[in-house]
């Protein structure tokens, strides 16, 4: 049995931190992405596609939404099985009632927790979450279904991994053992963003569009190519999917010249029109330098890239010896001000790292005035 397991799509979620240009993209890279698995699935011959939950981003998404969710699906030869997630949960007269009005005859709703058939040999297991959150494991009810004997067995669920990931969270956990307890030779979890291995048979997909900048995701904008043979391990493909990068960047700069090389590095190797980046700055440099690193990022980084979100307080620039000069003579950060200053005038070895040192106790003198509403210390 060869199938792809994908998840939390959350379509028509609305990005409503980002300008409406970014929000439209944002938006429809997530339909596209239905597309693209589509796609790997002919191009990879599975007849299959598992979603475990959260296919839509809320319980009551425009009709556009749906309709666009539905035909993306029906241009594909296929079969999609969609199973309610924390986000999107089953309920009589609700989304999915919506979905199955639509009347698209490769697309099969897993509102309820009873086995299905894949095919004769391989069988299918879904575990719809009816309520947002529960405090019952939503896996307990596989071990109650019933498939013929030597089937595989294929568990699709929403939640959390007990201890694994969860932070703490009480709802919606599912047992690290569940596979081996309930006999399963996959199962197929949707709720972390990025996939992620649990055991030789479990594993998380990951959302296949990336949709935050969020750190601890593990290698989110994939899906998951799946093979399962009787009494073997399952071998699971990563597939990439997702059109946008996310980025996170720490850069520690001391002159324009430096941020410049930097700026090149990033958009030689991101793709930047598909590249959205939050950049914070860190470092002291002269006036002009600074002036010129901003000029950088309003006049040619700011319209490359996607989206740019830069964090410049750490940035600060270089005081001059006027500024030094005012450091206050008493207190711990006055007497640490003149050794250095010795130091400087004395010249040898150390005499720029204790201007460097100087130029930093400045910085954060000026920080804690102002923290403190005073003067400098």
């Amino acid at each position: 049995m060869r199938f792809i397991h994908t998840a939390d799509w959350q379509l028509g979620k609305p990005f409503g931190r980002f300008d409406p240009d970014t929000r439209a993209a944002l938006s429809e890279a997530r339909f596209d992405v239905i597309d693209t698995i589509g796609k790997a699935a002919a191009q990879h011959q599975a007849r299959h596609v598992l979603v475990a939950g959260d296919v839509f981003d809320t319980e009551g998404p425009d009709e556009r939404t749906i309709v666009q969710a539905v035909t993306r699906m029906e241009r594909h030869p296929c079969r999609w099985w969609l199973l309610p997630g924390n986000h999107d949960f089953a309920r009589n007269g609700g989304l999915w009632d919506r979905v199955r009005r639509r009347g698209a005859a490769n697309v099969t709703v897993l509102a309820q927790a009873e086995a299905l058939a894949l095919a004769d040999d391989a069988w299918l297991l879904p575990a719809p979450l009816l309520h947002r959150h529960t405090l019952d494991d939503p896996t307990e009810a596989f071990g109650r279904m019933e498939t013929p004997a030597g089937a595989l067995r294929i568990g699709l669920a929403h939640g959390s991994i007990r201890g694994f990931g969860s932070q703490g969270d009480t709802k919606n956990l599912i047992a690290p053992d569940r596979a081996s307890v309930s006999r399963l030779d996959y199962l197929a979890l949707g709720d972390w963003h990025g996939t992620l291995q649990v055991d030789l048979r479990t594993w998380y997909a990951g959302t296949p569009e990336t949709d935050d900048f969020k750190a601890g995701r593990e290698a989110p904008g994939q899906a998951l190519l799946v093979d399962i043979t009787q009494g073997a391990d399952p071998a699971v493909t990563p597939l990439a999917t997702g059109s946008f990068r996310w980025l996170t960047h720490e850069w520690a700069v001391a002159d324009a010249t430096g941020f410049a090389a930097l700026c090149n590095d990033l958009l030689d190797a991101c793709g930047p029109a598909a590249t959205l980046l939050r950049l914070s700055l860190a470092g002291i440099v002269p006036l002009t330098d600074r002036a010129a690193i901003m000029a950088r990022i309003e006049s040619d980084l700011a319209h490359r890239l996607r989206y740019l979100d830069v964090r410049d307080a750490d940035m600060v620039v270089r005081p001059t010896p006027e500024d030094l000069a005012t450091l206050s003579a008493e207190g711990m950060i006055g007497r640490a001000a003149a050794m250095l200053r010795t130091r400087v005038e004395a010249g040898g070895a150390d005499a720029q790292r204790a201007r460097r040192a100087l130029e930093r106790l400045f910085v954060e003198a000026i920080r804690d005035d102002a923290a403190h509403g005073g003067d400098a210390a």
